[in-house]
């Protein structure tokens, strides 16, 4: 048996029997789940929130997952763990408000901007469209996107989260799940193809190896700032080719 089959069958046991060690002994195997999870969303907390108090929000995640998790709804007990402990994770972020005021404004501003501009032009708008609709100097826009990257990766962490946590309908088999996951991986590979090559790698970096931005910078040899700058705008643009189809969905 695979590990993961064992963990799905080690919490449909502790739900029948309610034995606290075994609860116990699933979060103990679990822990390297959570520290995943707290580690791939580092870059959205790290200069303001310490990684163990990531860590323990987590836990109690898990905790909870372990006691709500059903097999017969298909999904692996890691899967539904996993979505359980970012959404955890989004919600502390954004309830702890450590992002000044201003920048806040700013990020939803721009959002929308970018937004209106997608569907009024049909494409992703250039940054200086951006500026000239929020009436502002493009280098003073560039700076300002790099200042609030972690709060548009926020919403955008936000937008993935609610379409992977929805749940299915009673009338939906695990073949209809599946073929919705397998058509949701091509639509955001297409978004992810679509962006500039200095876009895609900083998203790939970013989502597909887990680097913060500081060792992106390294390794693409320019500044943090410039890398928050090219991950905001290219978050903005999945958002935007993105957001259509999951509020469809």
């Amino acid at each position: 048996m695979s590990d993961e089959y064992n963990s799905s069958e080690q919490v449909t046991l502790y739900r029948q029997n309610k034995d606290i060690a075994l609860r116990n002994e699933i979060v103990l195997k679990n822990m390297g789940l959570v520290k995943t999870v707290a580690m791939s969303m580092r870059n959205m907390y790290i200069k303001f929130g310490d990684v163990d108090d990531i860590v323990n929000e987590g836990v109690i995640a898990l905790m909870n997952a372990i006691e709500e998790y059903d097999h017969e709804k298909g999904a692996k007990f890691e899967t539904f763990a996993s979505l359980k402990i970012k959404g955890a994770i989004i919600d502390y972020i954004r309830k702890q408000d450590w992002i000044p005021r201003n920048i806040r404004k700013f990020a939803k501003a721009l959002d929308k901007a970018n937004s209106m501009l997608y569907n009024l032009y049909g494409r992703v708008p250039t940054t200086a469209e951006l500026a000239q609709h929020l009436g502002m100097d493009e280098n003073k826009l560039i700076k300002n996107m790099a200042d609030c990257s972690c709060t548009i990766t926020l919403s955008f962490e936000e937008l993935l989260y609610e379409d992977n946590i929805n749940e299915p309908s009673a009338k939906d088999t695990a073949t209809d799940r599946n073929l919705l996951r397998e058509e949701m991986i091509k639509v955001v590979t297409e978004a992810i193809s679509s962006l500039k090559e200095n876009e895609r790698r900083v998203i790939t970096l970013y989502y597909y190896k887990n680097m913060k931005y500081s060792d992106i910078a390294k390794a693409l040899g320019v500044t943090e700032g410039r890398i928050c700058q090219i991950h905001t705008k290219a978050v903005l643009s999945l958002k935007a080719r993105l957001e259509p189809y999951f509020k469809s969905n």
